[in-house]
């Protein structure tokens, strides 16, 4: 337990395993999100940061807070060998960050170090999480769209802005349901078999383009499983939602994702390869749309990361970082040599247009040689 200095007044970090928050912490956490007026993202909130803790055995919370008044402050984070730390679902969780009150003074330094951390990566820290953003090595546009105003004033966005592709995607369900049989849609489907389908789609996905397939590590595939489950306690911050389209009652695309009252982020979307001329995946978006804002939602995030249906489907942008907060001291070299070699190559490669499609067609030709 470290002391800090909160607006001149002692506070102590406290830090523990995100299952021992306690409930009033818990609904403490839940007010802050509130008060910042940043989206209510899913991956924000305490239910994530606690179904990570339930898959992960290095997931922790710093609790930042004074005798009076609650706590100020949470910073969820893993931490790995030599005291280097990670946003909490690194490499899954698409927003990051800490949750802090407007009245802390709590520094990086200060934070880190009461967590017993030499460094804190981040690949997609919130645009409202301060503290860190001055320490990203690079800033990300991450799509959005903005149902807010309902579906049809969506739809007429998309008729202004892309009557071709808008004719096109439902030109092609119409055809689809002519030659492959009735199309079904089902917003939150509850039926596991389905979400196996998913995963198995999604796993051939990632072999096919050359990618790292995320569900071949146990964690993912178990952190995906548990905030799948139909469980009576579904946290309305932060849920997990199977859509699903069907054909003839036969699954042809579906996206797991997770919502709150009002997002709806957008996660793990894969479709049948087969019926990829009636691009099943972009009719399960139009879909999804429709429905989320059916049921409250005023916002998807679709993600960082280009993507051509992105592009097609977007009405604006959030802006994400991603970098690394490094505290001073011998540790602090070593980080730099083993990250950020890579992280410059990966950045001078997404940078060049021509030169990331070269990466790209070298990564699906290793996905297609690994399949033989």
């Amino acid at each position: 337990m470290s002391d800090v200095r909160v607006r001149g007044a002692a506070a102590r970090i406290r830090v523990v395993r995100p299952g021992e928050l306690g409930a009033g912490e818990i609904e403490r956490w839940r007010e802050l999100r509130a008060l910042s007026g940043a989206p209510a993202n899913p991956f924000m909130e305490p239910e994530f940061t606690q179904a990570v803790g339930r898959v992960r055995s290095g997931a922790r919370v710093a609790v930042i807070g004074g005798d009076r008044g609650g706590p100020v402050g949470f910073f969820p984070y893993e931490r790995g060998p030599l005291g280097q730390g990670r946003a909490i679902g690194f490499g899954v969780s698409d927003s990051q960050g800490p949750v802090l009150s407007p009245e802390h003074s709590v520094t990086t330094g200060e934070l880190l170090g009461a967590c017993s951390l030499s460094s804190w990566e981040f690949d997609n820290l919130e645009a409202g999480g301060g503290l860190f953003v001055p320490d990203a090595a690079e800033a990300f546009d991450s799509p959005i769209i903005d149902i807010g105003q309902g579906y049809e004033a969506y739809e007429a966005v998309l008729r202004a802005g892309s009557p071709k592709f808008f004719r096109t995607t439902t030109a092609k369900e119409r055809r689809l349901a002519r030659q492959a049989g009735e199309v079904r849609f089902v917003f939150d489907e509850r039926d596991p078999a389905a979400l196996r389908t998913l995963m198995a789609w999604k796993s051939a996905q990632y072999r096919r383009t050359g990618r790292r397939d995320r569900f071949a590590k146990e964690w993912i595939s178990a952190l995906v499983r548990e905030l799948a489950a139909d469980r009576p306690d579904r946290a309305p911050g932060c849920s997990g939602v199977l859509s699903v389209l069907y054909v003839a009652d036969r699954p042809v695309a579906a996206h797991f994702g997770l919502r709150s009252r009002t997002v709806l982020s957008c996660w793990f979307p894969a479709y049948d390869t087969g019926l990829a001329k009636y691009s099943p995946g972009l009719i399960l978006h139009l879909r999804m749309a429709e429905a989320a804002a059916g049921a409250g939602i005023g916002l998807l995030d679709l993600g960082r990361g280009a993507a051509e249906y992105k592009d097609a489907l977007k009405t604006g942008e959030l802006r994400v970082y991603e970098g690394a907060s490094v505290r001073r001291g011998p540790r602090a070299a070593l980080y730099r040599l083993s990250r950020e070699p890579s992280r410059r190559a990966h950045s001078f490669v997404r940078n060049r247009p021509k030169l990331a499609g070269y990466a790209q067609r070298a990564l699906s030709q290793v996905g297609r040689l690994r399949d033989r």
